[in-house]
Parts: structure tokens; sequence; C-alpha cells
């Protein structure tokens, strides 16, 4: 089967396109006939030699951790019903024209949603989700979403204007700007302004007022900055490292002001939460209420530019690659 393998550590070229032997599903166990691959932008740090601590890959490996397909294999055990299904799944080494996934890890995708947008909400879907339950979004709350314009970005604007919340986005430069109010939010933040900050406390409300929620999808000095944008007993997530590291968060702020900080550990959900989240986001986007925006749809063989796209930070929304 095609697939494409990261050779070593290193920039997008380390990404190449190989032949491998097909897989062999096992018992209880599926192949999938991959249509589309998700991609997320902690992969292009992961290739670079990243977070080891978290992520145990040693080169050469196939990337990708969520596909959508169609069932095209069974395994012992397996009822011959799910042959043929429209289905998504977390797996091992997705960058591949097929992959093995257990039966009780797929979710079918709904009538009415299409594969390529199952796959943008494979991953960003279910966390976006997870993140506005975690956080207890809810009417009247003020929300700021720093990273608005990115693949989960864009999910978290939809999903809290659909819970009435009042929506600051925080995004760079005026097209994708234009894409987070367009997608719900109530204002709009440009994060190139040296005066971003007070840009952002005036949309929150003023001097006095802040966001009860942060949700920083960017990391770094970006994140930091918004800590004291949190009003106390606020809750701040520090989910995201596109900056290339997490939020530097001063803990003695949040201890003192009663800020409730959580962090990528805390959107490690359990197989039941996967499964609601999934559904969820399915349904929302098959019902036309949660769009999936995706910036540039990649051949597999072209997934060294694909990397090289989302490290640029030109596109909007999700980067997927075609099966």
């Amino acid at each position: 089967m095609r697939a494409v393998q990261a050779k070593e550590f290193g920039g997008p070229e380390v990404l190449v396109p190989v032949e491998l032997p097909d897989p062999v599903p096992g018992p209880g166990e599926v192949v999938i006939d991959v249509a589309y691959v998700d991609t997320i932008f902690v992969e292009t740090q992961v290739r670079a030699g990243w977070g080891r601590e978290w992520f145990q890959v040693a080169p050469p490996y196939v990337p990708g951790g969520g596909v959508s397909g169609v069932v095209g294999a069974l395994g012992a055990g397996v009822p011959a019903e799910w042959l043929g299904r429209r289905v998504t799944s977390y797996v091992t080494g997705g960058y591949a024209e097929r992959a093995v996934a257990a039966v009780s890890a797929l979710t079918v995708v709904p009538d009415g949603l299409d594969l390529r947008d199952a796959a943008a909400l494979v991953h960003d879907g279910v966390t976006a989700g997870g993140l506005l339950d975690l956080t207890a979004v809810g009417p009247g709350d003020r929300v700021l979403i720093l990273g608005a314009s990115g693949g989960m970005g864009t999910l978290l604007v939809q999903l809290a204007h659909g819970r009435e919340a009042r929506v600051v986005a925080v995004a760079r430069g005026d097209a994708k700007l234009a894409l987070v109010r367009d997608l719900g939010a109530d204002d709009v933040v440009d994060a190139t302004r040296d005066d971003w900050v007070s840009a952002a406390r005036k949309a929150l409300g003023g001097a006095v007022e802040g966001a009860d929620i942060v949700l920083d999808g960017v990391g770094g000095g970006l994140g930091a900055s918004a800590l004291p944008l949190t009003v106390d007993g606020g809750r701040f997530s520090a989910h995201g490292a596109a900056s290339g590291g997490f939020s530097p968060l001063d803990t003695e702020e949040a201890t003192r002001r009663r800020i409730k900080v959580f962090g990528i550990a805390d959107v490690q959900f359990n197989p039941t939460d996967l499964r609601r989240f999934t559904s969820d986001a399915y349904a929302e986007a098959a019902a036309r209420r949660l769009r999936p925006v995706i910036g540039e749809v990649f051949p597999l063989e072209r997934a060294a530019q694909a990397h090289a796209a989302i490290e640029g930070r030109g596109l909007v929304g999700k980067v997927v690659l075609e099966v």
C-alpha cells in the first residue's frame, strides 16, 4: 500500500512516500480503506522532534492519528455488518492507504456528513466539544479564544456562540478575522497588534471586565499575556502549543486570583467521553449547525507540503490529506 514515512526527525522534507505491506486485522479489528487523513499541528512538532516525553515515536514511522474511510476487511469476531460502513477512528500510522483499528474504536459517519468533513472533526471536533464542557461555557459567559482561525479555533467559536456566550476571537490578519466573525464571534482582535491585550480587554467590556473563560490554543507568550485578562474565579485552558510551547503561566497569580487552570492532560478523554464528543460533533455537522473549516486538501504523497503549509500559518482552518 501507499504510505508516507518520517525517515528521521526534522523539517517537512523528512516525510517521504513509501510502499508498505498491507495491514492484516487481528481479532476484534478491522482494516479501514482510508479516504482522508486528519492533520493536527502537534504532528508537525512531533516530526521535528518536539515532545518526546509525551509522544513515544522513533523514526522511521508513519504519522497520522485519525482517519475517515470505509471498512474494507474484518478480523475474527467482528460482525459482518461492519463491512462497507463509513467510519472514522483514531489509529496509529494514518498517513497510508489502509489502517487497522479496533472495532470498538470506530464511529459511524452519519448520513449528511461527507468523509472529508468527518476527518476534519476526528481530533478537533472532539477536543472542542470537550473543552466547552470542561470549562463549563454557558449563556452570557465572556469567552476569549486564542488561535481562533485554526482548525479547532473555528469550531470553538461556533460552539461557544451556540451556547449563547459572548465570544471574542483573537487571530492574525484581516482575512482570518473576517472568517471568525462570520462564524459567530461577537468581536475580533488582531494578535499582530502591539496593543492586542488592551484591545481584547475593551472587547470584553472595559478596564474592570475580563474573560470568564480563556481558551488558549496558541501557548507561549501570547497565552501568558491573556492570564491578566481572566476574571478572578475564571477558567483558563492552556491546551495549545502552536507557538512552540505551552503558555508559561504565572501559577501564583492564578492561585491568588482563584483562576482554575486546565492543561493538555485535561483533554485526554476516556473512551466513553470520546464516543460522546465524536457523535455530538458529527451530529452537529450533519445538521449544518457546525462547519469544519478546511483551508486546503493535499494528496497523500504531498504530506511534506501539507506540513509546510501548516507551519507557515498562512491557511485558515484545517489541512486534510486525501488518499
